[in-house]
């Protein structure tokens, strides 16, 4: 990965992803801001998708990308699409592993209680690249000591 100065204050990793388009339609993935850490991924589709309430369509975006070894991609939802359409992936993230080729499909989901609709080139999810560390699993009778123990969900009170 390579700092790229992007402004007085600020600084981006950066790294080459290839990608490749299965559909001579579908749109690069673009970020909205000098800084953004989601790039904008495009619905690519032959005809609209309308969603009733509650349902779940499979979106393609048509494209396949080579996501470098010690990287996932994640795809999360956009903020204002969830926000004002109730639109957002099915699985709430998606993982993309670097050894996967395949088309990156989004399932979308409609939370909302109005019928909505995805036309192609529909900007509709966001996808993320983070590096990751695989664990190698210890199986011990013992495990050290900390200040909160088993304490699950609610236990600090609040």
């Amino acid at each position: 990965m390579k700092l790229k100065k992007t402004g007085k204050f600020n600084q981006v990793f950066t790294t080459p992803i290839k990608i490749k388009k299965l559909n001579p339609q579908a749109k690069v993935p673009t970020y909205g801001s000098l800084c953004a850490a989601g790039a904008d991924l495009y619905a690519v589709l032959d005809e609209p998708v309308t969603l009733a309430p509650h349902e779940t369509k499979c979106i393609p975006t048509g494209l396949a990308f080579e996501i470098p070894a010690g990287l996932v991609g994640l795809v999360f939802a956009r903020s204002g699409l969830g926000c004002k359409q109730d639109l957002a992936p099915a699985n709430k993230v998606a993982v993309i592993d670097a050894d996967y080729r395949g088309e990156l499909l989004v399932f979308m989901h409609n939370h909302g209680s109005q019928i909505r609709t995805i036309q192609s080139g529909d900007r509709m999810a966001q996808f993320v690249f983070v590096p990751y560390v695989q664990a190698q699993f210890v199986e011990s009778d013992t495990l050290s000591d900390t200040a909160r123990g088993a304490g699950s969900f609610g236990h600090t009170g609040r």
